[in-house]
């Protein structure tokens, strides 16, 4: 299945499937998964990056587990828009993932989202060393929520419009 938009995305999930949200770093992989109505972002166990081969099959199970539809990946745009190296690095596992999966994946935009997982695991007061290891899930968390908050306005929209 290619990259599609969010706004594509509706037409192409399952009912009784949820979406993933991923957060992908040099390290690990962040992971979060929605609850089966579209409404909220549950993290999951972060995966240790080893592999690409290794990393995927790992992600993939992990969606299989949790009857996932679709991923929503965190896009790593830089504050005046542009992409980088990351954005770059991001696109190239997305590109090497198509051909491993039937899944539909939408680029999120996740300015922010680490600092605002940073800031609300500071919130709950979680431990510096607790907090290491959750971040990258919680960030996952803050993108897919996003992306489920705008599919739940174009729901709302089209549901108007009829």
């Amino acid at each position: 299945m290619p990259v599609v938009s969010i706004e594509d995305l509706p037409d192409l999930l399952v009912p009784g499937m949820t979406v993933a949200g991923l957060d992908l770093g040099t390290e690990t992989i962040g992971l979060a998964v929605s609850d089966l109505g579209l409404a909220l972002a549950n993290p999951r166990e972060v995966i240790r990056r080893k592999k690409f081969t290794l990393d995927v099959g790992v992600l993939l199970g992990a969606c299989a587990r949790d009857r996932v539809g679709a991923l929503v990946i965190g896009l790593p745009v830089n504050m005046d828009g542009t992409e980088g190296p990351r954005a770059q690095a991001t696109r190239a596992f997305v590109r090497n993932m198509l051909p491993k999966t039937d899944l539909p994946i939408v680029f999120w935009d996740e300015r922010l989202s680490t600092v605002a997982a940073q800031k609300a695991l500071i919130e709950m007061d979680v431990s510096r060393k607790k907090r290491a290891g959750r971040v990258d899930s919680a960030a996952a968390s803050f993108i897919l929520q996003g992306a489920l908050d705008r599919l739940a306005v174009l729901d709302a929209a089209s549901s108007v419009g009829q």
